[in-house]
């Protein structure tokens, strides 16, 4: 077979002229005509089988997923999960030269494997740049498959993706002795937002603007009407810093997220300076908003807090009536709120395997209840209990101890479940770390610490499965 003589061709992006071009996450391409289809959640395949001739070809193309850093090392990792793992290839990959096109980095790699006691071989292609990494997969037992590979490869475009401010991380910076037993405190935004921790709150700032993530307290979060509970919270989270309070409010939003917001101008104790106030929450924790008027809080956020109130339900069918950042009266949805919202995910900050060594055993517990009623009578059918533990513990030297427990009861039986496993692990960059074992294979998690007073909670996402949430923990500082 003469198939990895024409890799250079795969990945030479040469102008190709067809229509019905289809999106997949970062990749458009010109889908094979006749071919059938399957569609999942992370991968879309292409399937040909010529059964007069018993030769057959699959076109793989996957969901993006964040890079390991350059494009050697995402290759290798895509080699392994979607080559290595699944065809059982034993022999070293062969791999081409990297090019570059747009600011991505593209390198291909090719393999023989056996299939139904017949050779066949297999193209895998990856796109590393701006912190994300694609690939697509072509596997055939034939070479007359060959020309249409090319084609498909060729008629790809790849767009950047969108920076949302959240996951698009230039810098870190070490963290103080303030702050000890973590080495880092300070993360910088590629839209211009820096987060740094703080004692009460993590600060994040743009210019002159200034928002608090401030961290549970008591007093300022139980069962309420928005008046009462933004009140409490100003006064215990707000007010001892602030002075000459003017204008204070609060306004009532009906939505099923629950949105509360105090606002109202002073004077800052610290600084002297006169400011504009806005504290919001909905379904998190409290955000304050401290900037130098209210416009500069419209031109950020797209609203005007002072103007929201409820619409009539006869003129705006259940709408919300706001000024936007022009200015201009309008009915907004509850989407109005998401960027103010979406603030709290600057409480993000990088992991060095030290921060994990350093503060030793960390622990997950979920536990969550199911009621059961009866389709035909309304009356009870019962309950069931499903409750979890993890913990890992690390260790000196880069190894570590995982553990899982898992229990359900219904119905008066009781269901156990446990895993253990230990291995090593190394931070492969600031985000990400690379353990050796992981419920029977190697596995990298996307990671990051969220502050609290006095810690972090450390987040690990399996890399291949992004917002997977597989793992959470607590750990004090020092």
């Amino acid at each position: 077979m003469k198939i990895i003589s024409l890799l250079a061709l795969l990945i030479s992006f040469t102008p190709t002229s067809f229509a019905q071009k289809q999106t997949f996450d970062l990749i458009t391409f010109t889908p094979p005509k006749g071919w059938t289809i399957e569609e999942k959640q992370n991968v879309i395949v292409y399937t040909n089988v010529d059964k007069k001739n018993k030769t057959w070809c699959q076109i793989g193309v996957y969901k993006s997923t964040a890079s390991k850093g350059n494009i050697e090392d995402d290759l290798q990792s895509e080699w392994n999960e979607m080559a290595v793992k699944q065809f059982n290839i034993a022999d070293t990959m062969q791999a081409t030269e990297t090019q570059e096109a747009e600011g991505w980095k593209i390198k291909t790699g090719s393999g023989k494997f056996t299939f139904n006691n017949q050779p066949a071989a297999v193209l895998l292609t990856t796109f590393s740049g701006y912190d994300r990494c694609t690939s697509i997969i072509a596997t055939t037992n034939s070479q007359s498959y060959l020309e249409t590979i090319e084609k498909f490869v060729g008629s790809i475009d790849l767009k950047k993706p969108e920076k949302t401010g959240n996951t698009n991380i230039l810098t870190v910076q070490q963290t103080s002795t303030s702050n000890p037993g973590f080495a880092f405190s300070t993360t910088n935004f590629d839209d211009g937002w820096t987060s740094t921790v703080q004692e009460d709150w993590v600060e994040v700032t743009k210019g002159s603007m200034k928002v608090l993530l401030h961290y549970p307290k008591e007093g300022t979060i139980f069962p309420a009407d928005p008046a009462p509970l933004t009140n409490a919270a100003w006064n215990i989270i707000v007010a001892p810093r602030y002075s000459n309070l003017k204008n204070y409010k609060t306004c009532y939003v009906e939505d099923y997220k629950r949105p509360y917001f105090g606002m109202g101008y002073a004077t800052e104790n610290k600084t002297g300076n006169s400011v504009f106030i806005v504290l919001f929450r909905r379904g998190g924790g409290w955000i304050e908003v401290v900037t130098t008027d209210n416009n500069s809080f419209t031109r950020e956020f797209g609203f005007n807090p002072e103007t929201i109130r409820w619409g009539a339900i006869s003129e705006y069918m259940g709408g919300w009536v706001v000024n936007n950042s022009q200015g201009n009266t309008v009915k907004a949805d509850p989407e109005v709120f998401d960027k103010l919202e979406n603030m709290v995910g600057r409480n993000k900050f990088a992991v060095a395997a030290s921060d994990l060594y350093n503060t030793g055993e960390w622990k997950d517990f979920f536990s969550s209840n199911t009621f059961y009623t009866n389709y035909y009578t309304g009356a009870s059918a019962g309950m069931s209990t499903y409750s979890s533990s993890k913990w890992f513990v690390f260790k000196a030297g880069n190894n570590y101890h995982w553990e899982l427990a898992a229990a359900n009861s219904y119905g008066g039986q009781i269901a156990v479940a446990k895993a253990k496993g230990e291995g090593t692990y190394k931070s492969l960059n600031n985000w990400q770390l690379y353990f050796t074992e992981m419920e029977g294979k190697p596995k990298t998690f996307d990671v990051y610490f969220s502050a609290i007073k006095g810690g972090r909670v450390l987040w690990m996402n399996d890399a291949q499965v992004p917002g997977s949430g597989i793992f959470t923990g607590y750990k004090k500082s020092k």
